[in-house]
């Protein structure tokens, strides 16, 4: 058998989507390309790796033993690129960190931004992910890092304190609403609502709460930032939910005001997670100790 390393990442790629068309787009191989790699990795192999279904692929019980070796190597080979990145002058590294909406909207850039500036050669692969996918993908060694809530176990990872993340109603100026400090989530279910679009994470978050209470948002619109949202809101289209940074941000130039929710899943505890800083490449636990200063409010 010859697997080299883009066979390997492929296949774990297409793993981690459950597809081989967005695992293709995620290792950046054009589809027919990825797909004569994973026939020729089972004609190789001799048995099947994957199944094929309508709803898209899953790992037979070969394919999990393959990713399972997978992992390990491109782990060490991450391992030997970073050192060695350090010896060699020219040479770039990319750290991948996958982290949810709150976090990549309203913390990493102030955090992340100075720390590549004085970094030229590392790259960061960012990309948004609901905290439970991003637990699964960084304990499977698909990402050496990740930032999540609390309100998923993180198993055998570690964490270690990045930011506390506050939900917030925001609604316009001389609006019921604005007579409270604080609301109850299911005192404002009856109002519609300007949301995220649906792939983002923290509209997941919010949605699953909603569900949990047999309830259903009503969305006037969708809009994909927290300056959208706050613009529509200001415009008497609807309520929000997004983080209080977003909303304090915003208030200074628009006719909206921002009303916290007691509810206990609003007050959340972002956490770095990774293996172990043994199992990360230097450049990894370097920016990991950068941004795992505690807890910033």
């Amino acid at each position: 058998m010859r697997f080299d390393i883009t066979d390997l990442r492929l296949f774990l790629t297409v793993i981690e989507a459950g597809s081989i068309t967005h695992g293709a787009a995620g290792a950046n191989l054009s589809l027919p390309s990825a797909s004569e790699r994973l026939r020729g990795m089972e004609e190789a192999s001799g048995v099947m790796l994957l199944e094929r279904g309508r709803r898209g692929v899953t790992p037979t019980e070969a394919g999990e033993a393959l990713a399972h070796h997978a992992r390990l190597i491109l782990r060490q080979v991450d391992h030997m690129q970073g050192e060695l990145g350090e010896f060699s002058k020219g040479a770039k590294a990319t750290i991948r960190l996958l982290a949810n909406t709150a976090a990549i909207a309203e913390f990493l850039p102030e955090r992340l931004g100075p720390w590549l500036a004085a970094h030229p050669r590392i790259d960061v692969d960012l990309r948004e992910r609901q905290s439970s996918d991003i637990v699964q993908a960084v304990t499977g060694g698909l990402a050496e890092l990740g930032i999540v809530s609390d309100a998923v176990d993180p198993g055998v990872l570690q964490l270690e304190p990045f930011a506390i993340d506050r939900l917030v109603i925001v609604a316009p100026r001389g609006h019921p609403l604005t007579a409270f400090k604080r609301v109850a989530f299911s005192s404002v279910l009856k109002y519609k609502f300007v949301g995220l679009s649906a792939d983002s994470a923290l509209q997941a978050h919010i949605e699953l709460q909603v569900a949990r209470m047999a309830q259903k948002l009503k969305f006037r619109v969708r809009v994909r930032t927290f300056e959208g949202m706050c613009r529509m809101v200001s415009n008497d289209v609807g309520l929000a939910i997004m983080p209080e940074a977003a909303a304090r941000r915003c208030r200074r130039a628009m006719g909206i005001v921002a009303i916290r929710l007691e509810d206990a899943w609003a007050t959340r505890q972002l956490s770095l997670c990774f293996r172990s800083e043994t199992e990360l490449t230097p450049v990894a636990r370097a920016l990991m100790r950068h941004l795992g200063t505690g807890n910033r409010a």
